[in-house]
């Protein structure tokens, strides 16, 4: 593709342009090559204007900017960000407008609501890609995900194997990250989804109106928003947008939609969904209070879709969880191991309410915090876990640059009052094993904080880390 075809696709002015051709838009100064378009995207620890004289050395045929950065060959832009969406789009022919995509946001529930609609979608007979936190998915093959909402380029290349792959819809989770940085700019959603929104990334966004205003960007590129309303910001999600508004509602009958007679049980839930003229039976083999709103998400959207509400209960019969989402690990032990993603307070809460509700014995928690990210949240989720579990250890989450030590100690401030043992064990692995020893018949050992992670982000670098090996090593040892 030349310059100026990719320009003009992209709604930009091609006047003066080379007649290049492009082999890649890139925002790292890094991967640039001989043909490719270097967009200088200003962050906070470095600015990509800076660099842009380098790229046109290494063979860049065209640098988008915000301001003259000298070089013969370059496009001024008002927020390049948004120019980097819209040059990949173009670059892989729009794919995206061949697709039905159906957005999820919010803090909590994203993977879940996006795992089940792919199933029902697909059980309906309809070809689904899925992009998200655990893996992205085209059809049935699988690619290793490394954002929740990848990188413009990544993206649109997703978006272009689907297309090529005879997919109709789309199902992705959107990370407030991805609309704060406009990596979902100029897309066009078919159905939004807001789960809910509690206090997460506040390291990022500075402040949770800052968060608010991020996740609202959604509901002003979609047609349908499907919103919970049992969640007091549904209502800033969709002010001043001008899309259908439908909700959602486990306590109250005013949503367009309601969970009636709602039963919690160790192996799932089951409850009725109530709709103008519609009623189903929805049973899921997911345990836990947050099943109910993700399925509903998920239920409505089918719907809406076009798939009837009979068949979206049969599908949800079916499905299974997701890794690292309330995942029982295989123990041959009298006590019940869990791997959960739980990371904000938020999350922590929902799960160990979920298990208080069925567990038959203690709850063990075991679980610390990421390290560079919101520090106020450490002590809430130590005074949560103390406040709802039996027995709490405090250890190492991802520390990335920052002291362990000190970050279980932050955490372990909030269990000054605590009524039940703490203990801090910063080696996670040596807390693990504290855990399963300390677990007797019936006890469930939360493991919180990691889900479907494989790795953990040490000062050092990433290294190899698997729960579920840990568990394994641990228990053969």
């Amino acid at each position: 593709m030349k310059i100026t075809e990719l320009l003009l696709s992209a709604g930009f002015s091609a006047d003066g342009a080379a007649e290049a051709e492009v082999s890649l838009i890139t925002d790292d100064s890094r991967k640039v090559q001989p043909g490719s378009v270097f967009v200088c995207i200003a962050g906070a620890h470095f600015d990509g204007h800076s660099a842009a004289r380098q790229a046109q050395e290494d063979g860049a045929v065209l640098i988008v900017c915000e301001h003259d950065v000298g070089c013969h060959s370059q496009l001024i832009v008002p927020n390049t960000r948004a120019a980097l969406s819209l040059l990949c789009a173009a670059f892989f022919g729009n794919p995206a407008r061949q697709l039905s995509l159906i957005g999820v946001t919010g803090t909590n529930g994203k993977t879940t609501s996006c795992f089940l609609l792919k199933d029902i979608l697909e059980q309906a007979g309809h070809k689904t890609g899925l992009i998200g936190t655990v893996r992205n998915m085209v059809g049935s093959v699988e690619y290793p995900a490394n954002l929740t909402t990848p990188d413009p380029f990544e993206l649109q290349r997703l978006f272009a194997e689907m297309v090529q792959a005879g997919c109709e819809y789309c199902v992705m989770e959107v990370s407030s990250q991805a609309l704060a940085q406009e990596r979902v700019y100029g897309l066009h959603f078919t159905i939004a989804v807001f789960t809910n929104l509690t206090q997460d990334h506040l390291d990022y966004h500075g402040s949770f109106e800052n968060y608010i205003a991020a996740k609202h960007k959604l509901f002003t590129m979609c047609d349908t928003a499907v919103v919970n309303a049992d969640d007091a910001a549904h209502t800033a999600m969709v002010e001043g947008t001008d899309c259908r508004v439908v909700t959602f509602s486990a306590l109250n009958d005013y949503a367009d939609y309601s969970a009636k007679n709602i039963t919690y049980k160790a192996d799932g839930v089951d409850y009725f969904l109530v709709g103008i003229g519609q009623i189903e039976r929805i049973r899921l083999q997911i345990p836990g209070g947050f099943t109910v709103y993700n399925s509903m998400g998920a239920a409505i959207c089918a719907v809406l879709l076009g798939v009837p509400l009979k068949q979206v209960a049969e599908a949800l019969g079916e499905a299974h969880g997701v890794p690292g989402r309330i995942e029982v690990v295989p123990t041959q032990t009298d006590y019940t191991v869990i791997i959960d993603y739980a990371h904000s307070p938020d999350g922590l809460e929902n799960i160990l309410a979920a298990l208080r509700k069925i567990a038959r014995a203690r709850v063990i928690t075991v679980f610390g915090c990421g390290g560079d990210r919101d520090r106020t949240k450490r002590p809430k989720m130590g005074k949560i876990a103390s406040d709802l579990s039996d027995f709490v250890i405090i250890t190492s989450d991802n520390p990335r640059t920052e002291d362990p030590d000190a970050i279980v100690r932050e955490v372990a401030a909030g269990t000054a009052n605590a009524k039940i043992p703490v203990v801090k064990i910063t080696d996670r692995t040596a807390a693990i094993e504290f855990a399963l020893n300390e677990a007797e018949k019936d006890d469930i050992v939360l493991l919180a904080g990691k889900g479907h992670e494989t790795y953990q982000i040490l000062n050092t670098g990433k290294i190899h880390y698997d729960e579920r090996e840990i568990v394994r090593n641990l228990l053969n040892k």
